[in-house]
């Protein structure tokens, strides 16, 4: 039975002292007929793997992230060894302790149960990275990396090569990664945007109440005054803040007043109440610049938003077609067309542009075609 893996780059701290010896854990396989119930739902991290579960790439799915508690209760116990997720058939979730280094992250804890159990036929390794021992101990595995962010490689240049394929968000991306790492194999398929889920993201035909939405942690840059800027230049105009983590949220809440603008925050929330939100809203917003290719970028579109992004967005502009929104430069270019693209709202109805180009089934094709094509080249080695 095969597997593919999504390590996540979320540590929770790092532990004192790398913990040695295994742990007591199982390979996490799904029961016969379970692909049946699989649906492709939740954020980035848990869109992928479960798509490639229904396209037949694997039959079961697993995110494993790090953490670096001192202390562990049985509520830790049954992180550790691998917690199927309630809401997701054929997903399941595993925590590894850290050792003490920073990332990218090595595991004892993570070596132990790939001896114990053996590797995953394709483990994706996102943002921050793994360390190179985890890496050469799933070297039979299809190994894919995506950073998540702008930089096209946030892992040093040798654990890089170890890479079958790198997924980026743009061509720039795709031809920094070629000049790091020579003969390096790379898709423009970045898995926020990408492996949109329709059943995630929908319209709910609530009432509009408020023109605007960004859905954005609140750091710096995410440039949350673009949008501000362009409020105080459309007076009336109504706002929707929807924040994850970030130390800015009372910042934004006071310079909005200060400004007098309309602005309503909201979050954390979890993702179906990203969805009810959104509807509220007719135009979502992107207003970073050295920002990774945003999953939200289509999340509106699903949700039936055109969306305005900043003409200064190093990845992602290409999910901005004349059926899905409008980029302008900040200041008042963007002032001018937030105005437009709120009175034309109605005009747009990007979700089918979205589901035919961007959606999930259309991305593992794109994925799977590649993966196929490393087998095809290892076995072509092999056989020399």
């Amino acid at each position: 039975m095969s597997r593919i893996v999504a390590v996540s780059d979320f540590c929770s701290a790092v532990p004192p002292e790398p913990t040695r010896g295994k742990r007591p854990s199982w390979p996490s396989i799904s029961p016969p007929g379970i692909v049946g119930s699989v649906r492709v739902t939740g954020g980035y991290l848990e869109r992928l793997p479960l798509a490639a579960v229904v396209a037949g790439l694997a039959d079961s799915a697993e995110i494993w992230s790090f953490a670096g508690r001192d202390g562990e209760s049985d509520s830790d116990r049954r992180l550790w060894d691998g917690t199927p997720d309630p809401d997701r058939p054929g997903l399941t979730r595993r925590v590894f302790r850290a050792d003490v280094h920073p990332a990218p992250y090595g595991s004892a804890d993570l070596l132990a149960h790939l001896d114990a159990c053996g590797v995953p036929d394709i483990l994706c390794v996102w943002g921050l990275g793994v360390d190179a021992a985890i890496l050469d101990a799933c070297s039979g595995a299809i190994r894919i990396y995506n950073s998540i962010d702008a930089p096209a490689l946030r892992i040093a240049d040798a654990e890089a090569a170890r890479f079958d394929l790198f997924l980026t968000g743009a061509d720039w991306q795709s031809d920094e990664i070629r000049a790091r790492v020579p003969g390096a194999r790379t898709l423009v398929l970045p898995i926020g945007p990408e492996f949109a889920s329709g059943e995630t993201f929908f319209p709910t035909g609530t009432h509009k109440d408020r023109d605007v939405v960004y859905v954005a942690c609140t750091q710096p840059y995410k440039r949350h005054q673009v949008l501000f800027d362009a409020l105080e230049a459309n007076p009336g105009m109504t706002a929707l803040l929807v924040v994850g983590y970030g130390h800015l949220t009372e910042e934004l809440r006071a310079d909005a007043a200060r400004r007098g603008l309309d602005v309503e925050i909201v979050g954390p929330v979890p993702h179906d109440e990203v969805n009810r939100q959104i509807n509220r809203a007719r135009v979502g917003v992107v207003c970073g610049i050295e920002d990774g290719a945003p999953a939200i970028l289509t999340e509106y579109m699903l949700a039936g938003l055109p969306v305005l992004a900043n003409a200064g967005l190093v990845c992602g502009r290409q999910y901005i077609t004349p059926d899905t929104g409008l980029t302008a430069a900040e200041g008042t270019d963007f002032a001018a067309a937030l105005r437009r693209l709120v009175d034309s709202a109605e005009q747009f109805e990007p979700r089918p542009v979205a589901l035919a180009r961007w959606g999930w089934p259309v991305s593992i094709a794109r994925l799977g075609a590649e993966i196929q094509a490393i087998r095809r080249a290892r076995h072509g080695k092999d056989a020399a």
